[in-house]
């Protein structure tokens, strides 16, 4: 349960001020809200799958390999969340606030799933249930505690909309949760190490 919790936590804090949020109300504004919720999480489903099976993978190396690789994950992770916390191209789509299309549920839901699908790659969260998942040794709790928190930003996208972005500052959000990757990676690294 520990596992579940870790990941649910993390991935929530990585997750609410990254791009994920910004693309689901972005697409919200566009189409209607179920059919981009469904797509956005069964996205969601198929990269935590593949990121808990990648670090379940892990578990069948040596402890201090393992550790080295949750290292390098964690830092990546630190880089990523920094890099993007203080960078100053946050640029926002020029028309986000277009009315809603009369498309199909498919073809939101479709559109919803391609849209998160591809830019979840490489992305923190990933990078975060790999590592989460190899250091529990619990790739399905740490899959589903991932998932749940990605829904449950996906959810606060949906129904909070604009309001949501303009009341949190990403920005800080990410330096956060990238210097806690960096303590996480540092501890990883000291515990492959010794």
């Amino acid at each position: 349960m520990l596992a579940l919790l870790t990941a649910f936590g993390l991935v929530f804090l990585v997750e609410l001020p990254d791009k994920t949020m910004i693309a689901t109300l972005i697409l919200t504004t566009r189409y209607r809200a179920l059919p981009v919720f469904v797509g956005v999480a069964v996205a969601f489903a198929v990269q935590c799958v593949i990121a808990a099976a990648f670090g379940g993978v892990l578990t069948l190396l040596p402890e201090r390999v393992v550790a080295a690789i949750v290292a390098a994950l964690f830092g990546l992770g630190a880089v990523l969340l920094l890099r993007e916390g203080f960078s100053r191209d946050h640029g926002e789509d020029s028309d986000a606030a277009a009315s809603r299309s009369n498309v199909t549920f498919l073809r939101a839901a479709a559109t919803s799933f391609g849209v998160l699908f591809a830019a979840e790659w490489g992305d923190a969260s990933q990078f975060a249930t790999a590592a989460l998942s190899a250091r529990f040794s619990a790739p399905v709790l740490v899959g589903v505690g991932s998932w749940l928190a990605l829904c449950l930003v996906a959810g606060i996208a949906v129904l909070l909309g604009a309001k949501i972005r303009d009341r949190i500052r990403p920005h800080l959000i990410q330096r956060v949760a990238g210097i806690v990757f960096a303590g996480f990676a540092l501890f990883a690294a000291w515990q492959a190490a010794f």
